[in-house]
């Protein structure tokens, strides 16, 4: 059965101007349970974790600070969110959910999380509305039970994963691949082990074909047993943070190569979905939703 982690905090509040992206969150699983993608078996709370996951990768003074509200002002300002308990409580859900949505992956072969995809949070600051890295605590909490052993991390966001590359920057175990908008942000990159950088307003045919060159040679040469999938939306060509020129159906054919490749060789899959903001939000509920309806499809 597919696993979707949701939680109610997921649509958070927040002040004029940061709320519409947000929206998304109340609006895709509604979506997908009324046009009959899922039932609400599929669906799962997360909880506020124990520490330890996130203290493997993010900083103890780092993870503190957040907890006590007390960033100082300049690093706070570099999240872009304002500080609340509530904002907090909603980070270390989401790397909740995705921890045991990757426990899910392992049983069922892909498990998704609606929100996520945080890989600007670095191991010792967020930025860019990003507070903690939900992929690389995934990764971490996998690789110290024993899990799993070689992990790869497939980053096709509109924007570089910097924190994820930073993070795993000496980390044999768990390879960065990041495909992004070479004009975008982050603007002072973080190297992955593999960086591809799109050209502005990219169409479907080229983005595709970059993708369906570079993807299984990457899974033959590393080996992966796990993958993490960043499946954000804002490669599309309407996308008012996006550079690139994809369209739905092409962002739907990335996602179906991407699952059906892990499907037939056999790899865990594990999907945060990151960004979307293009200006109809019946856009951005239309390409997520692509996701879960391939992975429905395609796993079961």
């Amino acid at each position: 059965m597919l696993k979707i982690a949701y939680h109610p905090i997921y649509t958070h509040p927040l002040p004029e101007g940061h709320r519409f992206p947000m929206i998304k969150y109340e609006l895709l699983p509604k979506q997908l349970l009324h046009e009959g993608t899922c039932i609400k078996a599929n669906f799962f709370e997360p909880n506020i974790p124990d520490p330890e996951p996130i203290l493997a990768v993010h900083t103890k003074e780092y993870y503190q600070s957040l907890m006590a509200l007390s960033i100082e002002p300049k690093a706070a300002r570099k999240i872009g969110f304002p500080l609340s308990q509530e904002l907090i409580d909603r980070e270390v859900i989401i790397a909740d959910g995705t921890i045991k949505a990757s426990e899910y992956a392992l049983e069922f072969g892909v498990a998704m999380n609606i929100a996520g995809g945080t890989h600007h949070a670095y191991t010792n600051h967020g930025e860019a509305f990003c507070l903690l890295n939900d992929q690389a605590i995934g990764a971490k909490y996998l690789l110290q039970k024993g899990l799993v052993k070689n992990i790869l991390i497939v980053d096709l966001d509109v924007h570089q994963g910097n924190g994820t590359a930073e993070i795993f920057e000496s980390d044999d175990t768990v390879f960065t691949f990041s495909m992004h908008g070479a004009n975008n942000y982050p603007f002072k990159k973080e190297k992955s082990d593999l960086d591809i950088e799109l050209p502005d307003q990219i169409d479907d045919t080229l983005y595709l074909k970059t993708l369906k060159q570079t993807l299984p040679e990457l899974i033959k040469d590393q080996k992966p047993d796990f993958i993490y999938y960043l499946c954000g939306v804002d490669i599309l060509s309407t996308d008012k943070l996006g550079k690139l020129g994809c369209t739905v159906a092409g962002c739907a054919e990335r996602d179906r190569f991407v699952l059906q490749t892990c499907k037939d060789l056999d790899i865990p899959i594990m999907c945060s979905m990151g960004g979307g903001y293009s200006p109809d939000i019946k856009t951005i509920i239309e390409a997520h939703a692509n996701t879960f309806r391939l992975a429905q499809d395609i796993f079961f």
